[in-house]
């Protein structure tokens, strides 16, 4: 299993733990239901979107019989997506206890960095299931 691979899924796992103790606490808390959408972002494209990458570059290029077509897209996107999605929702955190331009902007861009990322995935695995790959004689 590829490096990169086995960080998407672990850090999948981390999301998913990270996402259950802030909503315990927003169940505790009511002055902490402002981080809704943390909570959310840290299930959705953190536990969710982290294991369909993980699993989705481990597998699709098995059943296609095929290697993955950039592994450095790969290792790019990992590392893209886990600092721009704790970015994002730590600025966007800040931004809700302490409102600034200045954090409603990282946010965005933090955003904008993570749908990149989701690009680089498509990307690649298109690639890898529709390049043709030349065969041996």
């Amino acid at each position: 299993m590829d490096r990169f691979v086995k960080g998407f899924i672990v850090m999948s796992i981390a999301y998913l733990g990270i996402s259950t103790v802030l909503g315990i606490i927003m169940l505790a808390q009511q002055n902490a239901l402002g981080l809704k959408f943390v909570h959310s972002h840290l299930n959705m494209l953190g536990w969710v979107s982290m294991m369909i990458y993980g699993v989705g570059y481990h597998i699709l290029p098995r059943f296609m019989g095929r290697p993955l077509y950039s592994n450095k897209i790969g290792e790019a996107q990992f590392y893209l997506s886990n600092i721009s999605l704790v970015a994002m929702l730590v600025f966007y955190a800040l931004n809700t206890y302490s409102p600034s331009g200045t954090y409603r902007t990282l946010t965005v861009a933090s955003g904008a960095v993570q749908a990149f990322t989701v690009f680089l995935f498509f990307y690649n695995m298109l690639m890898t299931l529709f390049t043709k790959v030349e065969q041996p004689h």
